[in-house]
């Protein structure tokens, strides 16, 4: 030992006098002992740590080429979350610094200097003998080098627009969105986007995954594109954050949701080298999932891949009942509901980006999956009819398929100008459906016995495309303004193909029911062009103007008969206005006003009437016309320390609401007077609220998110004859999120939400019969529930590159649904609880490894990025 370290000290002597003389270059004739190692913390201006900062060692190295010495990154690595970081390895003798960064914080330098043992260390000892131990203990003290705690200074300059200044924050805030980073929510390991949506502010989800924005349906994007999957077809893992917009500017499309957008941006390895991550887990109800990510980053490609795979096991229950008074007859229904769901479903994503020059690039994407799923629904049937009671028993059994389709083209070209961009994009997203149902009503005597059966076969298949194709130019201006203009083009197609065959009572014949098969194709076109402008006056008064033209054409055709609709929506225009002032370095005011369109779709326009469910009669209303909706808010953010508050006023009213409504008419096919389910335009409506988001790091192990939203919503049907005025409602609702970062590598997250009393949203809820139809938020509300939210999350293996998480959804069993309609001649109550208490275990491991050789590359600006990400 005692002559290994004598070696090692007449190397670093011999090396540093070399380094000595000009023209002496250190490794060309011996090599730098790289036996150094430095620790540190790093921490905010408040004393709490910062974890996941990015801290490089660069080495500087004589470059013959240039005759001088350049820095080359020769160690990198995230802070833990501590804020702790250690390097071993390192060179003794070459300089080096250390570079400390983290989103929200001015970047660190740290000059590196290792004690070097110089000639008098030696003086007094024996040539050819060991240096005693006192010596040794100097010599190693050189080694190593204790930075202590590293001060990052926040930089508001750094991120203009962006209220939450930390690394990885909760929660930023862009002049017309909100960001959420999702990638630390355990909670939903294991699960679907629909789960990731129950942990994002401000956003509702009601029983049946259907996600609510200020109580009503947003419009869903990935990646910045529209999307014909569903929130349940989205694996958790695969979600890297969710862009919230409110408010959407003339920038995107007018017409979709009035309650905005959603915009999922899917996870994408930046780190160069090879790598990836795979995970696995299964829950109590038979459920289980896989899913891998690797990504390949070298020279001018990036190469990502992710594919997963989900086994399904769900369960719902519940009961519904309705009284009824139609043709004076008096009639009470009774439904026990019980139901379950199997199946498998698989999803993948292949990204190439190639880098065509250093101000050029071409993105080319696709998206597949598939599933296969298999419903089961009991349901008892208690029949009162003028005091004559009847029981019966549907049995529904279903198989559901779908297979998803999409291909991404994209095109950037930067300019000299820095900021100046031209992008162009080609987004294509279909595929098809086919579905076969088998529904068995048995009809029983008092003591249960079957005496008679019905049999109902439904046979489908569909397919849908989704062609976007679109063209941005950014114009940056030399005062920090900017002119943003586009065309797009977007094409949807649908066809469906469906049979209805049933079996009567005392029949062993199959008759074909051309009244409940429903066989369409339709075309559906928007053409749009916009413009804006944004800039600054000053350094603290921001705006955003722009216009967007837009227009529509529709045709359909019924197969069963032939006959066509069509319809044509001229060139409307569409406003939107921005404002942001910065009253303080640490508060913001924002306001925005904007104008959107939603116009009916074929469905709702069809004057057909689906019998195909008896228990659920709809049909389409060929006069609807657009609903037009003018929205405002006003936001006013403050950041103190590590935490910010966000408060938020809005209001919108639309013109002609479409809203499903259901009434009482002459059944067209059995001659009856029956409640049949049809879309009719509202007067008008309103919604007002103020939201409420807090977020923080409360202490250092701690960090803190809460949303409340209190609004009052009313929908006027005094244009509609038979409708029952409803008192507007105002109601609340609120979520919690706790993140706990303890010892040893151990999180525990518990959340919970809470919604209050609310209007039954437009084009969703439930009406009488099974879970698949909606009912007009005209008619009804939504008593109040909540739920918690457990979750455990162990790290482990170098680096934390692996983890094991275990979940609890609705721990008390509170999420259960209760739905309360009403109309002329009926009331009904409908409750459901859906897979309560779930549990699900995850494991997760990280591997591959950095090609350092990635953060030489001048033209690389983003390398330094792909160094944060976990």
């Amino acid at each position: 030992m005692k002559n290994r370290i004598l070696t090692l000290l007449l190397s670093i002597v011999a090396f540093s006098t070399m380094a000595q003389f000009p023209g002496m270059q250190p490794g060309g004739q011996m090599k730098d002992p790289e036996r150094g190692k430095v620790t540190g913390k790093v921490i905010n201006e408040e004393g709490q740590p910062v974890e996941f900062a990015t801290v490089v060692i660069f080495k500087s190295v004589y470059d013959s080429t240039s005759q001088s010495f350049e820095d080359v990154v020769f160690k990198a690595q995230n802070s833990g979350m501590e804020g702790e970081f250690s390097f071993d390895g390192l060179p003794m003798m070459s300089p080096i610094k250390l570079k400390v960064s983290s989103v929200g914080f001015k970047e660190l330098v740290v000059p590196v200097q290792f004690d070097r043992p110089g000639p008098s260390l030696f003086k007094g000892m024996t040539p050819g003998k060991a240096p005693d131990m006192e010596t040794i203990q100097k010599i190693m003290a050189g080694f190593n080098k204790e930075l202590g705690e590293l001060t990052l200074e926040t930089d508001s300059q750094m991120l203009e627009g962006v209220t939450v200044k930390a690394a990885k924050a909760l929660m930023e805030m862009d002049i017309d969105k909100k960001i959420f980073n999702v990638e630390k929510n355990i909670v939903t390991a294991g699960g679907t986007a629909v789960d990731v949506m129950r942990n994002i502010p401000s956003l509702q989800v009601d029983i049946d995954g259907n996600v609510k924005l200020r109580n009503a349906a947003p419009t869903l994007f990935i990646d910045g594109r529209p999307t014909t999957l569903t929130l349940d077809q989205i694996p958790a893992d695969a979600v890297e954050k969710v862009e919230v917009i409110t408010n959407p500017s003339a920038k995107y499309d007018a017409s979709g949701s009035m309650a905005g957008i959603l915009n999922i941006v899917l996870k994408k390895n930046r780190k160069s080298g090879f790598n990836g991550m795979v995970n696995i887990g299964a829950d109590n109800y038979s459920g289980a999932n896989a899913m891998t990510t690797l990504s390949l980053r070298q020279g001018k490609v990036n190469l990502s891949v992710m594919g997963m795979g989900m086994k399904l096991g769900r369960q719902s229950e519940g009961y519904s009942e309705r009284t009824s008074t139609i043709g004076g007859i008096n009639a009470n229904s009774y439904q026990d509901i019980t139901s379950q769901t199997s199946g498998q479903m698989g999803f993948g994503r292949v990204s190439l980006d190639y880098d065509l020059t250093d101000k050029s690039m071409l993105t080319v994407a696709g998206i597949f999956g598939g599933g296969d799923f298999n419903p089961y629904e009991d349901i008892l049937i208690t029949n009162n009819i003028n005091g004559v009671i009847s029981n019966s028993n549907r049995l529904s059994e279903s198989n559901r398929q779908f297979r998803p389709k999409g291909l991404q083209l994209g095109f950037l070209q930067d300019f000299a100008k820095d900021g100046e961009r031209l992008t162009v994009d080609f987004n294509y997203f279909g595929g098809t459906n086919a579905n076969d149902g088998l529904y068995t009503t048995n009809y029983l005597t008092d003591g249960g016995q079957i005496y008679g059966t019905q049999i109902q076969k439904n046979i489908g298949e569909g397919s849908n495309r989704f062609i976007t194709a679109q063209t941005d130019y950014v114009l940056p201006f030399n005062n920090g303004g900017k002119f943003e203009t586009g065309l797009r083009a977007q094409i949807n197609t649908l066809s469906n193909l469906n049979t209805n065959t049933l079996k009567a009572v005392g029949s062993d014949v199959y008759e074909d029911i051309t009244s409940a098969s429903i066989n369409f194709d339709s075309d559906n076109s928007v053409y749009a062009a916009y413009a804006s402008f944004s800039g600054k006056i000053g350094t603290t008064f921001s705006y955003q103007t722009g216009l967007r033209a837009e227009s529509s054409f529709y045709t359909g055709q019924l197969l069963n008969n032939g006959q066509e609709f069509s319809n044509s929506f001229p060139v409307s225009l569409f406003p939107s206005l921005f404002l942001s002032k910065e009253l303080s370095d640490t508060d913001q005011l924002q306001m925005s006003v904007t104008r959107r369109v939603n116009r009916p779709n074929f469905f709702q326009l069809i004057p057909f009437v689906d019998y195909s469910d008896s228990l659920n009669i709809t049909r389409g209303n060929a006069d609807l016309v657009p609903e037009f909706t003018t929205s405002a808010e006003l936001s006013y953010s403050k950041t103190v320390g590590t935490g910010t508050f966000l408060a938020s006023t809005y209001y919108k009213h639309t013109n002609n609401l479409i809203t499903r409504y259901l009434n009482q008419e002459v059944n067209p096919i059995s001659g009856n007077l029956d409640l049949i389910n049809t879309y009719v335009n509202a007067n008008s409506s309103e919604n007002f609220g103020v939201e409420l988001t807090y977020t923080n790091k409360i202490l250092p192990w701690w960090d803190f998110t809460a949303n409340a939203n209190v609004y009052n919503s009313r929908i006027n049907t005094e244009n509609i004859e038979s409708a029952i005025a409803q008192d507007p409602i105002w109601t609340a609702f609120g979520k919690v999120n706790n993140n706990f970062n303890l010892k040893k590598n151990w999180v525990v997250q518990l959340s919970g939400d809470y919604q209050g009393k609310t209007n039954l949203p437009v084009s969703q809820g439930q009406s009488f019969g099974p879970p698949q139809a909606a009912q007009s938020s005209s008619q009804g509300y939504i008593e109040p529930f909540y739920g918690v939210d457990l979750a455990v999350k162990k790290s482990f293996l170098k680096d934390n590159a692996a983890s094991l998480t275990l979940s609890v959804n609705d721990v008390f069993r509170t999420r259960g649904n209760t739905q309360i309609s009403y109309g002329e001649g009926f009331s009904q109550t409908y409750y459901r609880l859906n897979n309560p208490q779930m549990i699900k275990l995850n494991f997760s491991i990280r591997f591959g490894q950095m090609d350092m050789k990635m953060f030489n590359r001048k033209s690389n600006p983003g390398a330094m990025e792909g160094m944060q990400m976990q």
